[in-house]
């Protein structure tokens, strides 16, 4: 099992940045790719990025790549997604999951519960 964190999430101002963070338990992180989702009001679950378990591939979706940027420090067990020049249509609660393979669809194995970001215009 792993037990997966998010935060950082909050309220921020069009043309912000915020760093969210998913700390790891239970399991050694560097054996899971680790990926971020989003989930808007009244839309379905999107993926937004993978980190592979070593931190040296990394995958963005088409509309997420420029102002999305994953990054982890294994040691702390820790997977990082840093976005800048936020949007209103950014707003969305924002999850982590990790899973064995490095994928970019929604199968993964363990999820976190969510942190909420609102970016007000």
């Amino acid at each position: 099992q792993v037990q997966l964190i998010e935060s950082g999430g909050g309220l921020v101002q069009a043309g912000g940045s915020l760093r969210l963070s998913c700390a790891a338990s239970g399991r050694t992180l560097s054996r899971y790719a680790m990926g971020w989702f989003r989930q808007a009001p009244g839309k379905e679950r999107e993926f937004v990025a993978v980190i592979s378990g070593g931190g040296g591939n990394t995958y963005y979706a088409d509309s997420m790549k420029g102002r999305f940027t994953c990054s982890r420090d294994n040691a702390k067990n820790t997977v990082y997604l840093q976005i800048s020049s936020l949007k209103p249509e950014d707003t969305a609660v924002y999850y982590c999951a990790a899973d064995t393979r490095y994928r970019a669809d929604l199968n993964y194995e363990f999820w976190g519960q969510g942190t909420q970001v609102t970016v007000s215009s």
